[in-house]
C-alpha cells in the first residue's frame, strides 16, 4: 500500500465541491466544455460485481462520469456555468463549510483575487434611516408630477463674492474666466479599465451611457479607467460622456494627448487615480493572459504582466501634485474640462481635502472617496479584506472639515465604494448626499447588471484570471461571446430609470426638489454609536 500524503489537496478540502448525479448526466458534455478553469472532466470508471477479480473485469462495466479536479491550478470557483448549461440538471457547485483550502494550497503565493473582501462587514448606512418626513407643516411632494432638478457639479464651484462678475446695465456678465463646471446626474459609472474588462463589457457600459444621455435626458457619467480609450472614441462626439481617467501608470495616455488636435468635443473630465478603495496603498496589476493585441494598441505596451506603482511617480505632496499634475491637465485642455482627484478613504482625506481647498488656484474639479467595500480586478486576499476605510464616516469628516471653513460645496464630493451592495443603491446615495456628497459612482453593480456572478461569499471573483466564466473580464475570445451586448447595455439602462424614480420618491416625502447635501437633519439611527460620529439623530 503506498504512503499516504496527508498534505495533498482532495475534493473534500476545496472551498466549492461539485455535486454530480451520474443517473442524471446524458454526457452531452456540455458541462466540461463550458468550464474555463479546467475544474472537471470526463474520467472513466469500472464498477466490480460481486466475486468480480481485477482479471475478470470486462468493458461492460466501464462507465464514463465526471470528476472535479484537485489541481489547485484548476479549482472550482462556484461560478455556476457548468449547472447553466447542463440540460438535465446533474450538476451544480456547492459550497464547501469545511474548507482546508486556505491551509493546504500554498505553493501558489500570497492569494490573489477579483472582486469584493469576503469578511462580512456590518454597513453604516444599514443602520440609517431617513426620519423627516414633511407632513402638515412643510407638505411633501408629489414624486410623479414634481419637477425634481437631479444636477451635481464637476468641476470647481467658487463661492459667490469670489465669481468675475460686473454689472452691465439690467444684466450681469463675466469679466474675467472661471474653473470649468459641468451639471451632471448624481451618479457616475465607476473606472474599470478596458484591459481589466472584455472590450464587449465595456462596450456595454459605454452603450447605455450614451443611451441615457440622449434618449432618456439623463447627463449620466462613464469614468474610462486606466488604459485609455478606442481611437474611434476619441475623435467622437461621445467623448463629451467620458471622463478620462490617469493614474500612476499613465497607460494609454500617449494616444489620447496625440489625439488632442483630432477632439471633435471635450471629455466630460479628467479624473486622476492615486488610490483604490478595494487596495488602498497598492497599485494595479494587470496579467499578460489579458494583455491582448488590442489591450497593447491602446496602452502601447508588448504582451507582459502591466504594474502600476502604487504612487504617482514624481509627486511627492499634496501642494505638488496641484501644481504639476492638476496644472498641466487643465492647461492640455484649454481650461474648458473639470480635473478631479480620486483617492482611497483612509484617515488621511480629510487632511488631503484640506488642502485641495485651500488651493490657491482654485483648479481642483473634484474629491472622490473610494471606501474599503468597492470592488477590484485583482488584489492580494490580504489587502482586500483588511485595507481601506468605510466611506461613510470618512465623508462625513470631509463634508464637517469644509463646513468649519464655509467652504462646503466649492470641491464636490463624489463617493464611491459598495453603493447597492444589498440592492438599495437609491437609498444608500441619498443617505450619502445627506451626510455630504454630491453623487456617488458606482462599479461592481455593473457587472453584476451585466452577469457577473461573484459576491462577497467567496463564489468565483476569478477576475484577474483572464478566465471569467461570464465574459466580463477576460480577452478570450471564446469566453468573451458568451457575453450580450445590447441585454447588458439594456439591464444598465433600467436600472439607472429605476434608480432616478427611486430617488425622486425619497427627495419627495423631505420636502426636497434638488439634491439635500448636507442635509444630515433628515436621517436618524437606532445605533448610538452611528448616531454619536456622523451627528444625526438617535431613535429606538
Amino acid at each position: 500500500m503506498d504512503t499516504v500524503n496527508v498534505q495533498d489537496l482532495s475534493v473534500n478540502d476545496l472551498a466549492w465541491v461539485i455535486d454530480y448525479h451520474a443517473d442524471l448526466c446524458v454526457l452531452c458534455g456540455a458541462c466540461v466544455a463550458s468550464c474555463s478553469f479546467q475544474a472537471i472532466s470526463f474520467v472513466s470508471t469500472q464498477k466490480l460485481l460481486p466475486k468480480q477479480t481485477a482479471k475478470s473485469r470486462n468493458k461492460g462495466n466501464q462507465k464514463i462520469v465526471v470528476k472535479q479536479s484537485a489541481d489547485p491550478t484548476k479549482l472550482c470557483c462556484g461560478c455556476g456555468i457548468c449547472e447553466k448549461v447542463c440540460p438535465s440538471r446533474a450538476i451544480r457547485p456547492i459550497a464547501n463549510t469545511h474548507s482546508r483550502e486556505h491551509c493546504l494550497n500554498q505553493s501558489q503565493g500570497p492569494k490573489r483575487r477579483g472582486g469584493r473582501g469576503n469578511l462580512a462587514k456590518k454597513r453604516t448606512l444599514d443602520a440609517i434611516f431617513v426620519g423627516r418626513i414633511s407632513q402638515m407643516t412643510d407638505p411633501p411632494l408629489d414624486a410623479e408630477r414634481h419637477t425634481f432638478d437631479l444636477r451635481a457639479p464637476l468641476g470647481r464651484v467658487l463661492a459667490a463674492d469670489k465669481l468675475p462678475l460686473e454689472v452691465s446695465g439690467q444684466s450681469l456678465r463675466l469679466k474675467a474666466s472661471h474653473p470649468p463646471v459641468a451639471w451632471i446626474y448624481p451618479l457616475i459609472f465607476s473606472d474599470m479599465s478596458i484591459g481589466a474588462l472584455s472590450t464587449r463589457a465595456w462596450e456595454a457600459i459605454a452603450i447605455a451611457t450614451a443611451y441615457l444621455n440622449e434618449e432618456c435626458g439623463l447627463p449620466v457619467r462613464m469614468c474610462s479607467g486606466e488604459g485609455g480609450v478606442p481611437q474611434n472614441l476619441l475623435t467622437s462626439d461621445k467623448l463629451a460622456y467620458m471622463i478620462l481617467q490617469i493614474a500612476s501608470g499613465h497607460f494609454g495616455w500617449n494616444r489620447i494627448l496625440r489625439a488632442l488636435p483630432k477632439m471633435r468635443t471635450d471629455p466630460a473630465g479628467v479624473l486622476i487615480k492615486i488610490g483604490q478603495g478595494a487596495k488602498p496603498g497598492d497599485g494595479g496589476w494587470l496579467a499578460a493572459s489579458k494583455v491582448s493585441r488590442h489591450i497593447q494598441a491602446i496602452r502601447g505596451v508588448p504582451q507582459t504582466t502591466l504594474h502600476s506603482p502604487p504612487n504617482h511617480q514624481g509627486l511627492y505632496s499634496i501642494e505638488e501634485s496641484v501644481q504639476k499634475m492638476h496644472l498641466s491637465l487643465n492647461q492640455a485642455f484649454g481650461f474648458r474640462v473639470p480635473v478631479a482627484i480620486k483617492c482611497a478613504a483612509s484617515s488621511t482625506s480629510v487632511a488631503v481635502y484640506n488642502n485641495l481647498l485651500r488651493d490657491p488656484y482654485q483648479i481642483c474639479g473634484g474629491f472622490f472617496l473610494d471606501g474599503l467595500d468597492g470592488g477590484t480586478g485583482a488584489a492580494n486576499t490580504v489587502a482586500l479584506n483588511h485595507t481601506g476605510h468605510p466611506i461613510t464616516s470618512k465623508l462625513r469628516d470631509c463634508y464637517k472639515a469644509a463646513t468649519a471653513q464655509g467652504l462646503q460645496g466649492q470641491i464636490p464630493l463624489w463617493v464611491g465604494g459598495g453603493i447597492g451592495m444589498h440592492g438599495d443603491a437609491a437609498a444608500d446615495a441619498f443617505k450619502l448626499i445627506c451626510l455630504g456628497a454630491n453623487g456617488v459612482f458606482v462599479g461592481r453593480m455593473l457587472l453584476e447588471l451585466l452577469g457577473c456572478v461573484g459576491n462577497a461569499y467567496g463564489r468565483c471573483n476569478q477576475c484577474h484570471t483572464g478566465k471569467c466564466p461570464t465574459g466580463l473580464c477576460t480577452q478570450d475570445l471564446r469566453l468573451v461571446q458568451r457575453l450580450d451586448v445590447d441585454r447588458g447595455a439594456e439591464n444598465i439602462v433600467n436600472f439607472v430609470l429605476n434608480f432616478d424614480q427611486e430617488l425622486r420618491k425619497l427627495l419627495a416625502p423631505v420636502g426636497n426638489s434638488s439634491l439635500p447635501v448636507g442635509r444630515s437633519d433628515a436621517l436618524i439611527s437606532n445605533d448610538w454609536a452611528i448616531a454619536q460620529s456622523l451627528d444625526i439623530a438617535f431613535a429606538c
